[in-house]
Protein backbone atom coordinates (compact mmCIF):
# COMPACT_ATOMS: atom_id res chain seq x y z
CA UNK A 1 0.00 0.00 0.00
CA UNK A 2 1.33 3.33 -0.90
CA UNK A 3 2.19 5.82 1.64
CA UNK A 4 -0.99 8.33 1.05
CA UNK A 5 -3.09 5.38 0.42
CA UNK A 6 -2.26 4.05 4.25
CA UNK A 7 -2.73 7.23 5.42
CA UNK A 8 -6.06 7.76 4.32
CA UNK A 9 -7.16 4.35 4.98
CA UNK A 10 -6.04 4.97 8.55
CA UNK A 11 -8.18 8.15 8.88
CA UNK A 12 -10.87 6.23 7.62
CA UNK A 13 -10.48 3.37 9.86
CA UNK A 14 -9.83 5.94 12.99
CA UNK A 15 -12.91 7.65 12.06
CA UNK A 16 -15.07 4.92 11.70
CA UNK A 17 -13.48 3.25 15.05
CA UNK A 18 -12.28 5.61 16.98
CA UNK A 19 -14.97 7.61 17.47
CA UNK A 20 -17.75 5.25 18.73
CA UNK A 21 -18.14 4.96 22.35
CA UNK A 22 -17.06 1.67 22.51
CA UNK A 23 -14.09 1.95 20.87
CA UNK A 24 -10.94 1.10 22.83
CA UNK A 25 -8.32 3.86 24.28
CA UNK A 26 -5.77 2.04 22.45
CA UNK A 27 -7.68 2.97 18.75
CA UNK A 28 -8.60 6.87 20.51
CA UNK A 29 -5.10 7.28 21.11
CA UNK A 30 -3.89 5.93 17.54
CA UNK A 31 -5.93 8.45 15.89
CA UNK A 32 -5.33 11.00 18.20
CA UNK A 33 -1.55 11.30 17.57
CA UNK A 34 -2.33 10.71 14.16
CA UNK A 35 -4.78 13.62 13.68
CA UNK A 36 -2.75 15.83 15.69
CA UNK A 37 0.50 14.93 13.05
CA UNK A 38 -1.88 15.92 10.08
CA UNK A 39 -3.51 19.24 11.90
CA UNK A 40 0.62 20.09 12.09
CA UNK A 41 0.62 19.78 8.26
CA UNK A 42 -2.53 21.71 7.91
CA UNK A 43 -4.41 18.77 6.47
CA UNK A 44 -8.29 18.64 7.68
CA UNK A 45 -9.48 15.19 8.13
CA UNK A 46 -13.33 16.58 8.90
CA UNK A 47 -14.57 15.63 5.39
CA UNK A 48 -13.70 11.79 6.13
CA UNK A 49 -14.86 11.98 9.80
CA UNK A 50 -18.12 13.02 8.81
CA UNK A 51 -18.13 10.27 5.74
CA UNK A 52 -15.40 7.52 6.63
CA UNK A 53 -16.69 5.22 3.24
CA UNK A 54 -17.31 8.32 1.29
CA UNK A 55 -14.80 7.89 -2.16
CA UNK A 56 -15.01 11.49 -2.61
CA UNK A 57 -13.79 12.34 0.85
CA UNK A 58 -11.07 10.29 0.61
CA UNK A 59 -9.70 11.71 -2.52
CA UNK A 60 -10.18 15.35 -1.24
CA UNK A 61 -7.68 14.22 1.90
CA UNK A 62 -5.43 12.66 -0.57
CA UNK A 63 -4.97 15.89 -2.40
CA UNK A 64 -4.37 17.84 0.84
CA UNK A 65 -1.43 15.34 1.94
CA UNK A 66 -0.54 15.84 -1.85
CA UNK A 67 -0.71 19.76 -0.79
CA UNK A 68 0.61 19.57 2.33
CA UNK A 69 4.03 21.81 3.52
CA UNK A 70 5.15 18.63 4.33
CA UNK A 71 5.63 15.77 3.01
CA UNK A 72 4.99 11.98 4.22
CA UNK A 73 7.46 11.23 6.79
CA UNK A 74 8.07 8.14 8.51
CA UNK A 75 6.74 9.88 11.94
CA UNK A 76 3.51 9.96 9.77
CA UNK A 77 3.38 6.30 8.55
CA UNK A 78 4.39 4.91 11.73
CA UNK A 79 1.31 7.12 13.25
CA UNK A 80 -0.84 5.70 10.12
CA UNK A 81 0.22 2.13 10.84
CA UNK A 82 -0.35 2.37 14.89
CA UNK A 83 -3.98 3.11 13.94
CA UNK A 84 -4.65 0.31 11.36
CA UNK A 85 -2.96 -1.87 13.78
CA UNK A 86 -4.94 -0.94 16.96
CA UNK A 87 -8.20 -1.25 15.12
CA UNK A 88 -7.11 -4.23 13.67
CA UNK A 89 -6.63 -6.01 17.05
CA UNK A 90 -9.12 -4.08 19.22
CA UNK A 91 -12.04 -3.43 16.36
CA UNK A 92 -12.35 -5.78 14.35
CA UNK A 93 -15.98 -4.74 13.14
CA UNK A 94 -14.09 -1.45 11.73
CA UNK A 95 -11.40 -4.01 10.80
CA UNK A 96 -13.60 -6.06 8.68
CA UNK A 97 -14.42 -3.32 6.32
CA UNK A 98 -11.24 -4.25 4.44
CA UNK A 99 -11.64 -7.53 2.78
CA UNK A 100 -8.31 -9.36 2.85
CA UNK A 101 -5.62 -7.76 4.92
CA UNK A 102 -2.05 -9.69 4.40
CA UNK A 103 0.86 -9.27 6.34
CA UNK A 104 4.39 -10.67 6.05
CA UNK A 105 3.37 -13.40 4.15
CA UNK A 106 6.35 -15.80 2.43
CA UNK A 107 4.81 -17.65 -0.73
CA UNK A 108 5.63 -18.72 -4.32
CA UNK A 109 1.99 -17.53 -5.42
CA UNK A 110 -1.17 -15.83 -3.92
CA UNK A 111 -4.02 -15.52 -5.89
CA UNK A 112 -7.31 -14.00 -4.50
CA UNK A 113 -10.63 -14.55 -5.68
CA UNK A 114 -13.82 -12.75 -5.09
CA UNK A 115 -13.79 -9.97 -2.47
CA UNK A 116 -16.54 -7.71 -1.59
CA UNK A 117 -15.80 -4.84 1.51
CA UNK A 118 -16.88 -1.66 2.37
CA UNK A 119 -13.62 -0.49 2.83
CA UNK A 120 -9.97 -1.82 1.42
CA UNK A 121 -10.74 -4.67 -0.99
CA UNK A 122 -7.52 -6.08 -0.36
CA UNK A 123 -4.27 -5.09 1.34
CA UNK A 124 -1.17 -6.78 0.77
CA UNK A 125 2.18 -5.50 3.07
CA UNK A 126 5.51 -6.95 3.60
CA UNK A 127 4.80 -9.41 1.31
CA UNK A 128 7.78 -11.27 -0.59
CA UNK A 129 6.26 -13.44 -3.77
CA UNK A 130 8.40 -15.34 -6.12
CA UNK A 131 5.54 -16.43 -8.39
CA UNK A 132 3.26 -13.57 -8.42
CA UNK A 133 0.10 -12.00 -7.54
CA UNK A 134 -3.46 -12.29 -9.01
CA UNK A 135 -6.22 -10.54 -7.61
CA UNK A 136 -9.83 -10.51 -9.33
CA UNK A 137 -13.18 -9.62 -8.93
CA UNK A 138 -12.35 -7.03 -6.55
CA UNK A 139 -15.23 -4.75 -4.93
CA UNK A 140 -14.57 -2.38 -2.69
CA UNK A 141 -15.51 1.41 -0.89
CA UNK A 142 -19.50 0.47 -1.08
CA UNK A 143 -21.86 -1.92 0.41
CA UNK A 144 -21.47 -5.13 1.26
CA UNK A 145 -24.21 -6.26 -1.40
CA UNK A 146 -22.16 -8.36 -3.64
CA UNK A 147 -24.71 -8.47 -6.07
CA UNK A 148 -23.74 -6.81 -9.42
CA UNK A 149 -25.03 -3.04 -10.28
Amino acid sequence: MDPVTLIVTAVALGASAGLTDTATTAVKDAYTALKRLLARRSVDVSGVERRPASTAQQTALREDLADADEPVDDELLAAARAVTDAVAEHDTAAAAAIGVDLNDVRAAFIKIGTVTSTGDGVRIRGAHVSGGISVDDVRAGGSQDPSPR
